[in-house]
């Protein structure tokens, strides 16, 4: 069992969005793959940035409970805080790139640089007028061996999103893959992520996000070795549309 607080600052030429989740783990965490992966948490929109614009986010979350020692040579998570600078431009009206700066710092340790990640992503544009919305994205990178047990990473995401009146509805799952690591035999993996909300005010809406990772492909891990994330409450404002 861990937990940890996180915190979301967007910032953009004429928007500040804010989003606070409280993070619960039920069950089990297969192994350790994904015990120091808490950096960019997030459901996706289907919407990419506007075209010539750059989005800057802060992604923070703080460790309120976790491994206090150095464990199959990763730092000890507790109290540790994860920082994330992700920088997002868009290119057009169907096409964004993102990068990503990950960084951890806790007591005794001071502040590391954990690895970069990029994110290429793709859209259906507003234009086809498609009853929901639909894009894919990439994101590849590196992340150092003190930190995950995986150092090189690939993740392939479906993203579809509808907006129903007040209610919001993102499905994102999700393929990932280790190409250097203690998880490469477990060939891709599958990570089904999902997120409800309901506008409470034009600027403000409240809901529900749920991660998971259920195992590869070939053969989903017995229930007990399944990662499941329930996030509570969501809150945010408009993203800017493209």
């Amino acid at each position: 069992m861990c937990c940890f607080l996180g915190f979301r600052i967007v910032r953009t030429r004429t928007i500040l969005r804010a989003a606070f989740y409280l993070h619960g783990l039920f069950g089990l965490v297969a192994g350790a793959v994904r015990a120091q992966d808490n950096y960019e948490i997030q459901v996706y929109p289907y919407e990419t940035v506007e075209a010539h614009h750059t989005m800057v986010e802060l992604h923070s979350n703080f460790t309120i409970d976790g491994s206090k020692t150095v464990e199959n040579g990763l730092l000890p998570s507790n109290h540790a805080l994860h920082e994330t600078i992700e920088i997002t431009h868009g290119f057009n009206d169907w096409f964004e790139v993102g990068f990503y700066i990950f960084t951890y710092e806790r007591s005794g340790f001071g502040v590391q640089w954990v690895g970069d990640h990029i994110r290429p992503r793709v859209r259906i544009p507003k234009k086809w007028n498609w009853p929901v919305g639909l894009s894919l994205s990439q994101e590849i990178g590196y992340q150092r061996r003190k930190f995950p047990v995986d150092t090189w990473t690939w993740e392939i995401r479906m993203i579809a999103d509808k907006q129903i009146g007040r209610w919001y509805f993102s499905l994102n799952p999700t393929l990932d893959r280790s190409f250097h690591g203690e998880s490469v035999k477990q060939g891709v993996v599958f990570s089904p992520n999902f997120k409800f909300s309901y506008d409470l005010t034009k600027k403000i809406a409240g809901g529900v996000e749920y991660y998971g990772s259920v195992g590869p492909i070939t053969g989903f891990l017995a229930l007990d070795q399944q990662e499941h994330q329930i996030f509570l409450p969501s809150t945010s404002t408009s993203r800017p549309s493209g």
